[in-house]
């Protein structure tokens, strides 16, 4: 039962909202009492920080399969990049907009062990691009690795359109990409903009 709740409650606070969603909103699509909500957890805030790692869990779990079929390393990126606006094209409001404006402690938390899991991914697809020739062999992995992470987490966050995230992450991407792009890694950057466009 912890887990459906959890799963209830991610879908309506991703669609609707952290702030406007209430446990009585969430008891009610469910056709469960709010006692039974308040068994497992014993605030809203709570409910949002388990709900929130279980979103979290998932999308790291199919990043992983994402790399795990050896797309190359603009590829998957871009993959991903599909992923995440199917995951969130019900949403109008950004949820890490509205997460950081009415729970910045919860945020806080969220953020920096999200910023540990996507520098290990990004490390990975740096050297994965690198390896197939995409990418520039000069570039310090490190540096570009907080350079992405600074672009995606510095602009999204102050952005309260999803729709608008997602268009803006797209450019971060492609800006991203240039930036450590040999030739033949801008010729599969253009080719995955085009996929992605149409």
């Amino acid at each position: 039962m912890k887990d459906k709740i959890m799963s209830k409650a991610s879908d309506l606070f991703l669609k609707l909202g952290f702030k406007s969603v209430t446990m009585d909103d969430i008891a009610g699509e469910m056709c469960i009492s709010k006692k039974t909500i308040y068994k497992y957890f014993c605030n809203k805030e709570i409910l949002i920080e388990e709900s929130s790692a279980m979103v979290h869990a998932e999308i790291h779990k199919i990043i992983a399969n994402i790399v795990a079929k050896n797309y190359n390393a603009i590829e998957e990126n871009f993959e991903s990049r599909k992923m995440f606006k199917e995951m969130f094209q019900s949403s109008d409001i950004s949820p890490i907009y509205q997460m950081k404006k009415h729970y910045p402690e919860i945020y806080e938390k969220i953020i920096a062990r999200e910023i540990e899991e996507c520098n290990a991914v990004f490390k990975q697809n740096i050297i994965k691009g690198i390896q197939q020739g995409l990418y520039r062999k000069e570039i310090i992995i490190e540096n570009y690795i907080k350079f992405y992470y600074t672009l995606i987490f510095g602009i999204k966050e102050g952005i309260s359109s999803e729709k608008e995230g997602q268009k803006i992450e797209l450019e971060i991407l492609e800006y991203h990409t240039r930036a450590m792009a040999t030739p033949a890694g801008i010729i599969e950057l253009e080719k995955q903009i085009q996929n992605y466009i149409h």
